[in-house]
């Protein structure tokens, strides 16, 4: 049973202002990297009529791309790819996960999410795009009991960011705005059955898992922005794990395939796309996928991976010689998917042919060698360049996945690469 509790705003406030785009597709930066000048359907998330401007950030002409490097001990870093410069944020409490939405980084402690913002982001306005940066900082502390399951949004400075704990069964929106105010301002709290579910943002409000009788995740159910939820918009999703905002709409992974779940016209929607017939693989628990495109991938288990294209609403599962530890699509037309495989070779394929294209040597013999250290691995794509951290070795090596898989730089952060992000996008 769910109850709501209002928690208090925290940290201190700090003006927004979000104005009209002046400009439009005829931008001079028309495809910097990390970025996409396609024109897609609409947001998931409500971009409103500003563009990301907020009150003290600089508006540049390309993207602020920076690894956020953080080590066993908190120890923040940032290094700037477009000049070489390096920072050091500050610091929080030791982190045993990182996730990020390519500004800001939450981070798994032992009193909960604590979040940084790196200070820098490119606010997509669907048919084109405007970048900021401004002073990074560490926001503070979601309260929670046990490790938590954070779902980001599409904008930096709209919409909300999911986070559930589910030693407790609390399910927590965030705002957004207040987070690029420079505070901490939770929307809704709600206390459910202890269970291993998420909290997916989404229009105004967000998707929170819901368990049946037996305690076992049935399906989602759309809670608006009071916490309340919203009769009649629930899904069946059996066993809901892992959950992505693509240009697109909200993906939850199901037993039997996916959920997609669109907002329009103030109101949640709903689609199930089921796995193939007869494809006979592990089913997809984690998406990832470039910001702010459609297709997404995930492990299909030690067989391969699972491409989704949410906008054809179509699987396909491409099987490998070699399992793999990380996936991510990068393109728009299924044409490139990069993954790392157990020899630590990064690896590019043809998603749509199911061929592969390139791979490296294998760069992370060692960082792959062991469940622990390969668990360590993270990996980022931007619109030219994938980004892979070998926590062994203490570098983050750059790849031109769309050039063979060549290693265009090998990179030292400043603080050890034990959780990496690649921010500014």
């Amino acid at each position: 049973m769910r109850t709501l509790r209002s928690i208090a705003p925290l940290g201190v406030v700090v003006a927004l202002i979000l104005t009209g785009c002046a400009g439009g597709t005829d931008n001079p930066n028309a495809a910097p990297p990390g970025t996409d000048t396609t024109v897609e359907e609409s947001s998931p998330q409500e971009t409103g009529s500003g563009h990301g401007e907020i009150e003290g950030a600089e508006e540049v002409a390309e993207p602020q791309l920076h690894l956020v490097s953080i080590d066993r001990t908190g120890a923040v870093g940032m290094l700037n790819l477009l000049d070489g410069t390096s920072s050091e944020p500050g610091s929080i409490d030791p982190p045993t996960a990182v996730t990020s939405d390519g500004r800001y980084l939450f981070a798994d402690t032992d009193s909960g999410v604590e979040i940084v913002d790196s200070g820098v982001w490119t606010w997509d306005h669907v048919d084109h795009f405007h970048y900021y940066r401004t002073s990074p900082s560490v926001l503070g502390t979601v309260a929670g009991e046990g490790p938590a399951v954070v779902t980001t949004s599409g904008n930096a400075t709209t919409g909300g960011t999911g986070v559930f704990f589910p030693e407790s069964g609390e399910a927590v929106l965030l705002s957004n705005e207040a987070l690029s105010e420079g505070r901490i301002e939770e929307v809704f709290r709600l206390e459910t059955e202890p269970h291993d579910g998420l909290a997916a943002p989404l229009g105004s409000g967000a998707l929170v898992t819901s368990v049946d009788e037996s305690g076992t995740v049935s399906g989602v159910g759309f809670h608006g922005a009071d916490g309340s939820p919203v009769d009649g918009a629930t899904a069946p999703c059996a066993d809901a794990q892992g959950a992505a905002t693509t240009r697109i709409g909200v993906v939850v992974g199901c037993a039997d395939g996916a959920l997609l779940a669109t907002y329009e016209e103030g109101e949640p929607r709903f689609e199930h796309i089921a796995f193939p017939d007869g494809t006979q693989a592990p089913r997809a628990t984690e998406f990832r996928g470039r910001k702010g495109r459609p297709a997404v991938a995930a492990l299909a288990g030690d067989q391969g991976f699972w491409l989704l294209d949410t906008r054809a609403r179509e699987w396909r599962f491409v099987p490998t010689d070699q399992p793999l530890v990380q996936v991510s699509a990068a393109s728009d037309d299924d044409s490139h998917v990069v993954a790392v495989d157990r020899q630590g070779r990064i690896r590019v394929f043809d998603g749509e042919a199911g061929a592969e294209i390139a791979a490296t040597d294998p760069l992370l013999a060692e960082a792959v060698a062991t469940a622990e250290t390969a668990a360590g691995i993270e990996l980022t794509v931007d619109r030219e360049r994938a980004y892979v951290n070998d926590p062994v070795a203490g570098l983050v090596h750059e790849i031109d996945y769309r050039g063979d898989a060549r290693v265009a730089r090998s990179l030292e952060t400043l603080t050890s690469p034990d959780f990496v992000a690649e921010t500014g996008r």
